[in-house]
């Protein structure tokens, strides 16, 4: 039996995903968390085989908590299954260590299969996701940028300050900015307005 920890913030879209998964004979749902703070926690706890992890939840989101449980536990395979399919997200994603990334429009047999896949070790990917994916890290375009230096411009380009982004991160504002720095030098730029310009014609900004 595989073991499976559902994380959204949207209780239908729980309930959904634990029907399509409790139907299945051999998946069973051990547990459900509507934030990233409560899967980290449930994730210690449960010790699923599984985690069908949100992208975007407030707080800590789908990526940091990933994060977060691959450095405690390094068995449990962790799937995105979002709505967003952004180049962006999916690198962040894959960058935290995940290991698949769905769209939630997926049938039961798509969602089902990727639980058994990821369980078996193997890496589950959308179709659209999957080309997306291998394009980007084929481009030589991407200028180098890790995905934290992604989520601080992301942040920049929406109009927060330094300060700001470091709460949202739960990081210095000193870190901020030489995150900022390594991004500027990447990017051949030397001021904010250049680097968010340059990254979204890079396609590596929304």
């Amino acid at each position: 039996m595989i073991e499976v920890l559902l994380v959204d913030d949207h209780p239908v879209v729980r309930e959904g995903l634990r029907g399509m998964l409790d139907a299945e004979p051999d998946l069973t749902v051990v547990g459900l968390a509507d934030s990233g703070e409560e899967a980290v926690t449930l994730a210690a706890t449960l010790t699923p085989d599984v985690i069908l992890m949100d992208l975007r939840m407030p707080g800590i989101d789908g990526v940091e908590a990933t994060r977060r449980i691959l450095a405690v536990d390094r068995d449990v395979a962790v799937v995105v299954v979002t709505t967003y399919e952004t180049d962006a997200d999916i690198l962040r994603a894959v960058e935290a260590g995940a290991a698949g990334y769905l769209l939630k429009d997926a049938s039961r047999t798509e969602l089902a299969e990727a639980v058994r896949g990821a369980a078996r070790g193997e890496t589950v990917l959308a179709p659209s996701v999957a080309g997306r994916l291998v394009h980007q890290v084929r481009r030589p375009t991407r200028a180098g940028l890790s995905a934290r230096e992604i989520e601080v411009l992301e942040r920049v380009a929406r109009g927060r300050t330094n300060a700001e982004i470091g709460r949202d991160l739960h990081v210095s504002e000193a870190t901020v900015k030489t995150h900022l720095l390594r991004a500027f030098a990447k990017l051949e730029v030397s001021d904010r307005t250049s680097a968010v310009t340059t990254a979204m014609s890079l396609g590596l900004l929304d």
